[in-house]
This record gives C-alpha cells, sequence and structure tokens, in this order.
C-alpha cells in the first residue's frame, strides 16, 4: 500500500513539474541589462502558481551567482493566471546569465556596459531601407516621375519634383507629418548624443564612410525633400500618394500603380486647410497649422545640427523655419493625411504641440525672445499629450505621441519655466504610472494601433523628464517598458527586427521586401500589440502561418509574428525614427569604433582599442599549407577564418583538410564560387557582374559549404575574391545577410602567392619583415592578418613554413587572436 501511494505522489510530482515546465515562462531583455540599470524579469505563467525565490545562474559555469527572494505577485494579466516581478537589479557583475525559478530557465542574456551601444545606429538600417528614389538597399531606383499635384487652387494637374524622402511603412505613401517628426527625432538624437554615432555609410545609402556621421546623412537625405515638399513661401504639401497604392505586394521599383493615366507619377497633395480625399472616404482638415509647423521644427532644428557640415544650407534652413513658423501662425488648425478607398488615415486633431516645439526650437537658434514666449503660451494650451490616459484613439489622434517641445523649451527657459513645464511632463507620466504598476509588466499604455510607438515616446518622454528634473520616481515603469521591446513583453520577443537576432526578434514582418525576396527589415521596430477587439474589427487581415504565438494570445491583447498581421508586426518608418533618440541617449562612454570599413563598405580592422588580431585564410587553387596552418593554429590553441571557393570545396583532394579545418572549430566562409573578378582593376571599379550574377555565385559558394554540415544561420561573413570590390557587392551581400571582409592594409601579408616570375614577387621574409615593422611603426590591433592557404608550386619559399615563428612574435608582444567570428559577435547584435 505504501508502495502504491509513493508511486502516485511521484507521478503527481513529476506531473505537476511537466505542467509548469510547459505552462511557464520568464520574461526578460534579450539584448540585456547595463549594469547599473534597474533590471527585472517577469515570470508568467497559465497555472496558479507561487514562488519565493529566484536564481541567477552563471551561463559558462552554471554556477550560482546571485539569489533573491524580491518578488512581487501581480496577479493574472494577458493570457496568464500568475505572473511575479523578478527585480535583480543589485546584481552588477558583467557577464551572460540566465534566471531559474524552480526547473524553469529564461534564455541567457548579458549584462554589460555597452549593451545598447551602436544600436541607434542599427535603426538606420530600415531608415535607409526605406528610401525613394535611389534606394540604397535595393540599389535600384523608384518613384522617379513623382509627381502632379492635387488640391491647389491653380497648379492642380502641374509636375512637382517630389522625388526623395522614405517611405512610410511597408507602403510607399510618403507623409509630411511622420518624415518631418523622423528629421527632428534623429536631429534631437543627434544634437544631445552625438557620440552615439558613427560613419559608416556614404550620403547615397551605400556602404562605405564619408566623413559625416550617418545619421547626419540621413538628416540631410530627409530635409532635402522636405524642401522640395514647400517650393515657396506659401505652398507646402502633406503627402504623395493614397490608399490605392494598397494593391498588393511588389518592391518600390516595380511599383505600378496608376493614379491618373494622363499623368506621370503619383498625386502630391496641397495643403489647402480643407476636407480631403479624392475617393469615397474625407478627412477632417481644419487648417494648416499642424504640418506646416512641422516643416518649421524641422528645419530649425536640422539648421542647427547640419551647420558643421552643410554651412549654407544651415543658414538657408533657419530662414525657411522663421517662413514656415509664421505662416503655420497665420493658419491655425491640423491637416489630416488623405484617404481614398478606405476609412484609415492620419487622424490629427491637435497641433499647439506642433507650434510650441517650432517655437522652441527657433528660439534655440535665433534668441528672440518672442519665440520663447510663444512656446511658453501654446506650452500652456497642451500641457499633456490628449492621449495620456484614453484606452481609445483614433489613429494618430494626437501626434507625435512624445511633446518634445517641452523638452526643448524647458531646458533653455528659466527656472520658474522650465520647473512649471516639466511638470506638465510629469502630469503624463503618472497618469501612466497609474495605469501601469498593478501589471507585471508595468504596462499603461492602451493596445491601440502603433503601440510600440507609443511605448518608444513615453520611454522618451520619461528620459527627457529625468533630464530636466533628476526625479527618479518613473526609473522602473520606463526601464520596463524599454524591457518591453526588447522581449520583456507578454509573447517574449523584441519588437526591433534582428535586434537582437538569432529569432529573438519578429522574423516575419508584414513587409514587401521580406515576403518576396525574404529582404529582412533590419532595425525596424513593428507596429506591437493591439487590443484584440481592435484586431477582429480590421479589414483584411489573414494570418499567413500557424500562429507559433497562439499560446500567448488573449482577448486583451493580440502580437503575431506573422506577414500577413499588418496591425501588429508591420514595421514603421516614424515608429523607428522616434526610438533613436532614446537608444542613443543610453550610449556608453567606452563606445570605440566598432570596426573600419574601407570605401566599399567592406570591414578592414575590427575594435582599434583592442591588441587583438584575427587571422585569415582564402584558398581557391591550392591548399598545400592547409595542415601546416593547422597544426601551428593547434599548437597556439588559435581559431581562425579560411574563406574557400566552391571550387576549392568541390576539390576532392582538399576533403580532409575542410573537414579537419571543421572539426578544429575554425569558421568557413564564401569566397566566391568559381573566384569570378566582381570588379575590373581601375580606379572606378566597373562591375563585371550583374546582382542576378553576385548571387548565384555566392549562393552556389554557400551551398557547397553547407555540404560539409555548416548551419547558413552560421555563414555570416564574405570575403570577397582578389580581395577587390565596391560598395554594390558589399550591399549585395548584405542582402542575403553577409558582412564583407577584407584583409588589413599595411603589410605585404596577402602577397604570399608571387612567385619568382612575377613582377611584384615578393619573399615570405619580405612579408614577415613588413608585419614586425608595421606593428612597431603603428599597431595591429584589431587587424584582419590575411594570408593564403596555399600557392602554387612556382613559389618554394611558403610564407606558411613561417606562421608558428610570426604567432609566437606577436603573443611576445601582448597580442591575442580571434576568428573573426568572435571578434565580430562581440560587436554584433
Amino acid at each position: 500500500m505504501k508502495k502504491i501511494i509513493f508511486i502516485i505522489s511521484v507521478t503527481i510530482l513529476v506531473s505537476c513539474n511537466y505542467n509548469i515546465q510547459n505552462s511557464s515562462w520568464i520574461r526578460i531583455n534579450h539584448l540585456g541589462y547595463t549594469p547599473e540599470s534597474i533590471k527585472n524579469a517577469v515570470f508568467v505563467s497559465k497555472e496558479f502558481n507561487e514562488i519565493e525565490s529566484f536564481e541567477l545562474i552563471d551561463f559558462h559555469t552554471n554556477e550560482l551567482v546571485y539569489d533573491s527572494y524580491k518578488i512581487v505577485p501581480k496577479g493574472s494579466y494577458g493570457p496568464y493566471n500568475t505572473t511575479f516581478r523578478l527585480d535583480f537589479s543589485s546584481f552588477k557583475k558583467p557577464g551572460k546569465y540566465y534566471i531559474k525559478v524552480n526547473a524553469i530557465k529564461s534564455e541567457v542574456f548579458r549584462i554589460g556596459s555597452n549593451i545598447y551601444n551602436g544600436t541607434a545606429d542599427y535603426l538606420l538600417n530600415y531608415m535607409r531601407q526605406q528610401r525613394c528614389g535611389f534606394n540604397p538597399y535595393l540599389t535600384e531606383s523608384c518613384h522617379l516621375d513623382d509627381g502632379f499635384i492635387v488640391y491647389h487652387p491653380t497648379k492642380n494637374n502641374q509636375h512637382i519634383d517630389v522625388t526623395g524622402g522614405w517611405h512610410d511603412a511597408t507602403d510607399y505613401l510618403q507623409y509630411t507629418t511622420t518624415s518631418a517628426n523622423a528629421i527632428y527625432q534623429m536631429a534631437l538624437a543627434y544634437d544631445d548624443n552625438s557620440l552615439a554615432f558613427d560613419d559608416y555609410y556614404s550620403s547615397n545609402g551605400l556602404p562605405g564612410p564619408n566623413k559625416i556621421p550617418d545619421v547626419v546623412d540621413e538628416i540631410k537625405f530627409g530635409v532635402d525633400w522636405l524642401l522640395k515638399m514647400n517650393p515657396n513661401q506659401n505652398e507646402y504639401y502633406n503627402q504623395i500618394a493614397d490608399d490605392r497604392d494598397h494593391i498588393g505586394y511588389r518592391l518600390p521599383n516595380d511599383d505600378k500603380v496608376i493614379y491618373d493615366s494622363l499623368l506621370k507619377g503619383r498625386p502630391v497633395y496641397f495643403i489647402n486647410g480643407k476636407t480631403q480625399g479624392l475617393g469615397k472616404y474625407k478627412n477632417r482638415s481644419t487648417g494648416k497649422a499642424s504640418t506646416v509647423a512641422k516643416f518649421a521644427s524641422s528645419y530649425a532644428k536640422s539648421s542647427k545640427v547640419l551647420q558643421k557640415y552643410y554651412p549654407e544650407l544651415s543658414k538657408k534652413l533657419q530662414l525657411k523655419a522663421i517662413e514656415a513658423y509664421n505662416y503655420a501662425k497665420k493658419n491655425p488648425g491640423v491637416s489630416q493625411t488623405a484617404p481614398h478607398k478606405a476609412p484609415y488615415f492620419y487622424e490629427e486633431d491637435n497641433w499647439f504641440d506642433d507650434m510650441e516645439l517650432a517655437a522652441a526650437t527657433i528660439y534655440e537658434i535665433t534668441k528672440k525672445n518672442k519665440y520663447k514666449n510663444d512656446a511658453i503660451i501654446y506650452a500652456d494650451k497642451e500641457k499633456i499629450s490628449p492621449w495620456i490616459g484614453k484606452d481609445t484613439i483614433r489613429h494618430y489622434q494626437y501626434y507625435p505621441f512624445v511633446n518634445l517641445g517641452h523638452y526643448q523649451g524647458a531646458k533653455q527657459f528659466d527656472v520658474e519655466n522650465k520647473n512649471k513645464i516639466s511638470e506638465y511632463y510629469r502630469r503624463g507620466l503618472e497618469i501612466l504610472y497609474q495605469r501601469g504598476k498593478e501589471n507585471s509588466f508595468f504596462f499603461g499604455i492602451p493596445f491601440i494601433w502603433c503601440s510600440n510607438n507609443y511605448v518608444a515616446s513615453v520611454i522618451t518622454q520619461s528620459k527627457l523628464y529625468y533630464e530636466l528634473t533628476g526625479d527618479e520616481k518613473y526609473q522602473e515603469m520606463e526601464a520596463s517598458l524599454r524591457d518591453w521591446l526588447f522581449g520583456c513583453n507578454i509573447w517574449g520577443k523584441s519588437m526591433i527586427i534582428d535586434l537582437p537576432a538569432n529569432n529573438k526578434s519578429s522574423q516575419k514582418p508584414h513587409s514587401s521586401l521580406n515576403i518576396l525576396n525574404g529582404y529582412q527589415t533590419v532595425g525596424g521596430l513593428v507596429d506591437g500589440p493591439v487590443y484584440g477587439s481592435i484586431f477582429n474589427s480590421l479589414i483584411g487581415i489573414e494570418l499567413y502561418d500557424d500562429d507559433e504565438l497562439k499560446d500567448f494570445q488573449s482577448d486583451l491583447v493580440v502580437f503575431h509574428d506573422d506577414a500577413g498581421d499588418y496591425s501588429t508586426n508591420e514595421p514603421t518608418m516614424d515608429g523607428t525614427a522616434t526610438l533613436i533618440y532614446y537608444l542613443s541617449s543610453l550610449q556608453s562612454n567606452d563606445m570605440g569604433k566598432k570596426y573600419v570599413t574601407d570605401d566599399s563598405g567592406a570591414i578592414r580592422r575590427i575594435n582599434t582599442n583592442n591588441k587583438e588580431i584575427s587571422l585569415a585564410f582564402s584558398g581557391h587553387e591550392f591548399g598545400d599549407g592547409g595542415f601546416q596552418i593547422l597544426q601551428a593554429l593547434k599548437k597556439h590553441k588559435i581559431k581562425a577564418s579560411f574563406f574557400l571557393t566552391g571550387d576549392f570545396l568541390r576539390n576532392k583532394k582538399f576533403k580532409k583538410l575542410i573537414i579537419n579545418i571543421i572539426e578544429d572549430g575554425h569558421y568557413i566562409g564564401p569566397h566566391s564560387d568559381k573566384h569570378l573578378l566582381y570588379n575590373d582593376w581601375n580606379f572606378d571599379k566597373k562591375r563585371l557582374v550583374s546582382k542576378k550574377d553576385f548571387f548565384n555565385d555566392i549562393n552556389s559558394n554557400i551551398k557547397e559549404i553547407q555540404n560539409f554540415g555548416i548551419d547558413r544561420n552560421s555563414i555570416k561573413y564574405f570575403m570577397p575574391p582578389f580581395q577587390w570590390n565596391d560598395n554594390y557587392i558589399t550591399q549585395w551581400a548584405s542582402q542575403i545577410k553577409l558582412k564583407t571582409i577584407n584583409f588589413s592594409s599595411g603589410t605585404k601579408s596577402n602577397a604570399d602567392y608571387t612567385t619568382p616570375d612575377m613582377h611584384n614577387y615578393i619573399s615570405s621574409k619580405e612579408i614577415l619583415k613588413s608585419i614586425i615593422n608595421y606593428e612597431k611603426e603603428k599597431n595591429l590591433n584589431g587587424f584582419i592578418l590575411f594570408s593564403h592557404i596555399g600557392s602554387d608550386e612556382k613559389r618554394h619559399d611558403k610564407f606558411y613554413l613561417y606562421l608558428d615563428e610570426l604567432i609566437i612574435y606577436l603573443k611576445q608582444k601582448g597580442y591575442s587572436f580571434k576568428s573573426i567570428q568572435d571578434h565580430l559577435k562581440i560587436n554584433d547584435f
């Protein structure tokens, strides 16, 4: 009888543990936490659980490093019957960890001071991808005929050149209101946090630095378009195209929507201050100020941040800002976007905030008190962003979602006005605090369309309020909302595409680029979760795949990582731009340059602050040095990178060598299937292959690597054949998720292929001497030291025979070695 009772007890215990493990999760910020930040995880369960403590486990050693009873029960929320907040803020040691509650483990996360370094720049990937005109992501052009004027009293159907700017989201509509806000957000980010931004891209958006921070390039690109939308002091335009755009998935360069059979391009809507809508549906515009004031504020802020790089443009923008502000002041009211065949449009109902921001920013660049006085008047008219505290809000009814005018004014004004305006920020935050404090995610924001944009706005407001006052009351709410965006949410998914990567973020966004070509919308902030009632009421939503997040949906709120859900999983340009300011503010002071690129955008050197070297080898025809190289690497416990052509990988005499490379844990990456010359040797590097040729060549090469059992997701880095390419090759490689690598210049290590009958022959002793001399005269920090895995038999003087000697010498000089993969993994997300 006792035996039967024991068996039943064990069965019940095992069953309970099984149920808990399959119905309980620990949600964390997938990107990680900074040592000094407020750090919370959330335990969620569909069971009715009670937990008393949790443990923090070192990922590398599996040892307990911290345990705590700082647990706050928060009851049911969404699909969960029990939820608990787990506070480990007092633990500050950098490293990789996971949280454990009984048998439940969280995913692994990092604690480190540089967690957010480079994240603001990362979001610019999406901004570049959204460019209209020349699209650098696709290396194609679109909408070059834009457009023809509508709603103008005398210029209807006339052509106006408005090519440029950014597509608003997956559709290709363009709006001044969201674009101007994006420009301002980026300009403010650079103005306040310039050290957060680096230079890896040129002004046209292609890879390759131009000595101007990438965010400044993006601001300039946006401003150039804004000026086209405002050709003179009495002429302002609100949008390009309308919802006739919504005819299905296509790439922007294949956009063949015809708006008028007799006119080229797309309609460009003049701001006339009246109701607009060329089809069944109409907006409710009452004036012009809401949009024209956004012209003014963006001009003014851009004037300040562009002054260093474009002084003449800066002067012009200051004049344009004042001109637009005066025009807006004479034309109060809102100018909403225009619908056509569907009832969805940006229903903006407020404009005092736009006037406040314009006045405060013009005051910043002119110091004329009349603008300061105006800003204070407008601040008093809209103390709190009107959406705050509401459960239902029409689409973009109160926009922007954060009133930057309060911050822009308060930081400049006298103490009395600073305190008064800061108090307006506090009141809004307090409402959200009270709404959110009782749930496990501290979430007091309504689950309406674009809820993530509201989250980005609230954490920005909280950050700005803290900067103005030092009041810490809302820091935990801010941290929780930040963590929400990075995966500490109901679904455990980061809401920024590929930040971080490895399927921890949304991977199937509502995007033509992703659906048609598999191109990822890297860096894009998706719309975010909506109330179940909203999702069920929207037109045309159809999930394309089984809902992998179905266990986490509820009547309260839904989110789908599915390309068919445009309500929750569509990245938006303005939402992404809104988050740039906040992420730039989190940049640590120890950033350093992640890596150094050449004019083509290829990585030539990695973190130059550290005495670390990456050894790289390429192979095509010859592999005679392979085993000697592996022997030296094994002796010194070094992991290297081998870039091999398809021909090398297919060659049966190299099969054993390749298997040994893999077994020894080295990286293998593509080097062209047939070792093609992609560009001629002239200065302008004329391309010798088309995009299709390139993709066929590289994908064939990758297939050969995969034939050796290597997972495609681990193939991230590619070295161009002949170590010669242009920025188009680099960009094309990025489309298939490859970073382009090239060797660090300064030594002669790449000449180890030369033979005595060549005019450029260099002996191995000369090569070795060049490396030693370069190290003495400069340094090899972050160096990608490149040579070949073999050479022609005519070269008797084999450089790989000197590898052991070279490694010993460099180790004596204090250098350590990492594979390119390991070296870059620290700097990538």
